[in-house]
């Protein structure tokens, strides 16, 4: 079974990225190459762009980048225990040092390939190079911290925003189960009441999941207890078929997703229907994109409960932003058959991931 890893907590709030990764890689180097034409052509008494001068002080610079990363790589995990003053402070004086030591070994190298003897250190262009590595590994370092900064309160306005969302639809779920048993009242008492006990059950498990995603085991458990709960009411007259192949457990999923979809299946589907229909569920992993869809017979004429689309507009803003404006609900009729679309890409989900759309369930 594949697993989805999530990042953890402490990666992602650490303002220093990780270096070895090519994006941060790649933009250090031409952030650097950057600074070397800057340099090159703020020098004095030279007219131009001396091709000559711009590839020695490239290939020095360059080595103090690389050598940094290369350290910063295997210290970046001690760092994280560090708070972000001393972390800051450890950096910029890493590459000063680093810096340091490029100028000795470029000054040794310039004395041995020239034939002359050494002379004494020139103090004056260790202190300029020295300088000049302290003021821009702080300006980065700034901006790097600036940004972890405004990735947390993005976060920590996207958690406001989905424990509000998640606080609106959990009262509707209680409101819809309690009128579903407050129906069977009527038919049988003894199931009535074993209902009740059921959705006691039920809605414990949904109190004690989080605000964040769930995971496609929960969600898939949450909605099979949900079904059996229904089943009280409809007997045979419910029929559920589930394609969901070989997807991971913890594939990421906003937490009551499915449940409320296949409320609105039943409610507006399958209850106006004498002899009830199937509901179809498909699941199903594809080049990064989860697509999950929802099949319900339509009834010719509409039911006595016409739903306002508020589960669905929830749904849509937690999928929106949980996974970005790529995720999507759409809804569409066709051949006496309402069909519901969700679709959100996992980047971190190996697109070729092994799904076997052919494998049915019919468990209720």
């Amino acid at each position: 079974m594949n697993k989805h890893v999530p990042p953890r907590n402490g990666d992602t709030d650490f303002f220093l990225p990780e270096l070895c990764r090519g994006e941060a890689l790649l933009g250090l180097v031409l952030l650097a190459e950057l600074l070397v034409m800057v340099l090159v052509l703020a020098e004095p008494g030279i007219s131009g762009l001396d091709w000559s001068r711009l590839a020695l002080v490239s290939f020095f610079v360059q080595w103090v980048v690389l050598l940094t990363v290369a350290l910063l790589c295997p210290l970046r995990p001690w760092l994280m225990h560090l708070n972000s003053v001393h972390s800051s402070l450890l950096t910029c004086l890493l590459v000063v040092l680093v810096t340091l030591a490029c100028t000795a070994a470029s000054q040794y190298l310039e004395h041995f390939y020239q034939g002359v003897p050494r002379e004494p250190a020139d103090t004056v262009v260790y202190l300029k190079n020295a300088l000049i590595s302290l003021i821009m590994s702080a300006i980065v370092v700034r901006v790097l911290y600036l940004q972890s900064e405004s990735r947390r309160q993005q976060r920590a306005e996207l958690q406001a925003r989905l424990q509000a969302l998640q606080a609106r639809i959990r009262p509707h779920f209680l409101f819809n189960s309690m009128n579903s048993i407050a129906s069977l009242i009527e038919l049988d008492a003894e199931q009535a009441e074993r209902a009740l006990l059921d959705l006691s059950d039920l809605f414990r498990a949904v109190l004690a999941q989080g605000d964040g995603p769930s995971s496609w085991q929960q969600e898939a458990g949450l909605a099979r207890q949900y079904l059996s709960l229904e089943h009280y009411r409809l007997a045979d007259r419910l029929q559920v078929e589930w394609h969901t192949g070989q997807l991971p457990d913890d594939l990421p999923i906003p937490h009551l997703t499915l449940q409320p979809l296949l409320e609105n299946a039943i409610l507006h589907g399958i209850q106006p229907l004498s002899a009830g229909g199937t509901i179809k569920v498909s699941a199903r992993l594809d080049n990064g994109l989860f697509r999950l869809q929802l099949e319900n017979p339509l009834p010719a004429q509409p039911g006595l409960h016409r739903g306002s689309g508020t589960a669905l507009d929830n749904i849509r803003m937690r999928l929106v932003a949980l996974f970005g404006p790529a995720a999507s609900l759409t809804t569409h009729t066709g051949d006496g058959v309402f069909i519901t679309k969700i679709q959100y890409p996992l980047p971190h989900v190996a697109a070729e991931t092994p799904v076997k759309h052919e494998s049915t369930d019919r468990r209720r």
